[in-house]
């Protein structure tokens, strides 16, 4: 299951995202999202688990917590938007800037 998680802390880690899940279950990959010019945090990520029961669980269990200081929000993640020909997903702006 691929998981969204919000309100990150900008200091939070793709390491302490991970190891934060990972007391769920197994966890295939953590990434936290980082702007491309500054390369600083967007204050959220997404975590893959494996297992869809062990996701459902850390999603209950981490949702609404504190992680860092911060409370974070967590939830399962929208299915990305098709866009052929792209890497990343449409911004709305047709000018490509």
């Amino acid at each position: 299951m691929h998981i969204f998680v919000a309100s990150l802390n900008f200091k939070t880690r793709r390491e302490d995202l991970q190891k934060a899940f990972e007391a769920y279950g197994q966890v295939t990959s953590a990434k936290i999202v980082k702007d491309r010019v500054t390369g600083r945090s967007k204050g959220f990520g997404f975590v893959e688990m494996p297992n869809d029961e062990e996701a459902a669980r850390a999603i209950a269990g981490l949702n609404d917590t504190e992680l860092d200081g911060r409370q974070i929000v967590v939830k399962q993640a929208n299915p990305r938007p098709e866009n052929p020909g792209s890497s990343s997903p449409p911004t709305g702006d047709a000018s490509g800037a």
